[in-house]
């Protein structure tokens, strides 16, 4: 029975993207007839990979569309006028700088989305040579974009987790939980036993299993949400460089805090080495400070985004050919990637845990002989 709806399932999803693939096919090729711009693959993938002021969930302007539904989110700004705020919605979808909305006597508009404040008697962007408004400005910008939101999303997803698994031991009078709880027990023992333990050690382990768990499932649950294909609340969270720096820098900042003596003096000043070879792995050790963050900021952002920009360019390839024929073999490999996708997730996530416990752990490393 499990193996019947295991075929299902993929014979669903398979039909699915099928005839995504087709309506794809057909939808180019009307645009080709009529005379439309050529399907541009790089504009769609780094739309759909970056921010926005709201959630696109499908259809378009375009007339082989009969509606499109868009979310709108709250927009947010700090002007010399003060505080402003509205709905993304009276943007009306503007692509091109030209819809403007007005509050205390100021204009906005969207570009690409980015928030723009016009200057007086101006009617649009304009931008010169190395793309750089010419007739506005930017204000600070506190929105609520769409990663923003999914990040909120997930911070709730995480709270219930946690709630409703705790609630389970409570409920039990065998030390045993149910439910959700059975399913992250194995995964919360599996961060202290094989991340925490070998890396931090047994002494110290404890006070940093919190900052563990959370980043954890932070990373995954957010990984898993921009998975989601047909999600209205998808987005790509962790290939943001911004989310995956915050983080890294969290993780650095910690590090810092935890050191003890031995770890600077091991660092600055090598014990057991000559005075010339300790003057020449000085800098190189410092450097390497630095260097592990960036480290954990980068592996997290290209992996995520590599995920997204083959996909969204499997998909490409039937706008790109304009025939239907492609379609099979387009969705054959998106379904092979996604399904790779799916572990990346969960790897990335522990990668980046297992990589955190174990500076954590070599700044509390105690002195010994060499």
């Amino acid at each position: 029975m499990q193996v019947s709806t295991f075929r299902a399932f993929f014979a669903i999803l398979f039909l699915s993207f099928y005839s995504l693939g087709f309506a794809a096919s057909k939808t180019a090729a009307k645009d080709s007839s009529e005379g439309d711009e050529p399907f541009n693959a790089s504009e769609l993938i780094f739309h759909h990979i970056g921010d926005s002021h709201s959630f696109h969930v499908y259809g378009s302007d375009e007339d082989h569309f009969p509606a499109a539904l868009t979310i709108p989110l709250p927009v947010i700004l700090w002007t010399d006028n003060g505080l402003v705020t509205f709905m993304s919605s009276e943007f009306h979808h503007d692509v091109d700088g030209k819809v403007m909305v007005e509050r205390k006597g100021l204009k906005f508009t969207n570009l690409h989305d980015k928030i723009y404040q016009l200057d007086a008697g101006a009617l649009a962007v304009t931008l010169d040579k190395d793309q750089h408004a010419t007739n506005a400005t930017r204000p600070l910008d506190f929105s609520i974009t769409k990663n923003v939101f999914s990040m909120f999303l997930s911070m709730a997803l995480i709270l219930l987790i946690f709630l409703f698994s705790a609630r389970s031991y409570k409920k039990s009078n065998t030390n045993m939980p149910s439910g959700i709880g059975r399913f992250m027990e194995p995964i919360i023992v599996f961060i202290r036993d094989e991340v925490a333990i070998p890396n931090i050690g047994e002494h110290h382990y404890k006070r940093y299993m919190p900052f563990l768990l959370t980043l954890f499932f932070f990373i995954w649950i957010n990984n898993v949400i921009g998975l989601i294909p047909f999600f209205p609340f998808s987005s790509n969270l962790s290939g943001n460089i911004a989310f995956t720096l915050t983080l890294a820098v969290i993780t650095f900042v910690i590090t810092i805090f935890s050191s003890k003596k031995y770890y600077w003096k091991h660092m600055l000043w090598m014990p057991g080495l000559p005075v010339p070879m300790k003057l020449f792995l000085a800098p190189i050790e410092i450097i390497g400070m630095f260097v592990k963050p960036i480290a954990l900021m980068i592996r997290l952002f290209a992996n995520i985004t590599a995920g997204h920009v083959i996909v969204l360019s499997l998909i490409g390839l039937i706008f790109i050919f304009e025939t239907f024929w492609v379609a099979p073999i387009s969705v054959l490999f998106t379904l092979f990637i996604s399904v790779i996708e799916v572990l990346v997730v969960a790897i990335q996530a522990y990668i980046f845990t297992m990589l955190s416990a174990l500076y954590f752990g070599q700044a509390l490393e105690e002195e010994h002989d060499h």
